[in-house]
């Protein structure tokens, strides 16, 4: 399934897993939930009870791809690598 197929379900949540400082600097998508990736296993709970596909982004896609593969190994499907911000700015823009 492609990041457009996923966002045009409508059932999902973005996670932001860069740090606040890169929010800052490089822009941030509104909708999406900044969890800094060094704080996913202490937050893990909060992610779980999030319904939907759980869409991981980053400014590359290396550390959302971390991300997804912890929560994959944790017995999670519903989750997906969005890749970098950019690249989830984009697909959110075609779609509007």
């Amino acid at each position: 399934m492609s990041l457009v197929e996923v966002l045009q379900s409508k059932n999902y949540h973005l996670i932001d897993v860069r740090e606040p400082m890169e929010l800052e600097m490089d822009g941030h998508i509104e909708e999406a939930q900044n969890i800094p990736l060094g704080e996913i296993e202490d937050r893990k709970q909060e992610i779980l009870n999030l319904s939907g596909t759980k869409v991981f982004f980053c400014r590359s896609g290396n550390r959302s791809g971390k991300a997804m593969e912890y929560f994959k190994s944790q017995g999670m499907t519903d989750v997906y690598n969005g890749g970098g911000y950019a690249e989830v700015k984009a697909a959110l823009e075609s779609l509007s």
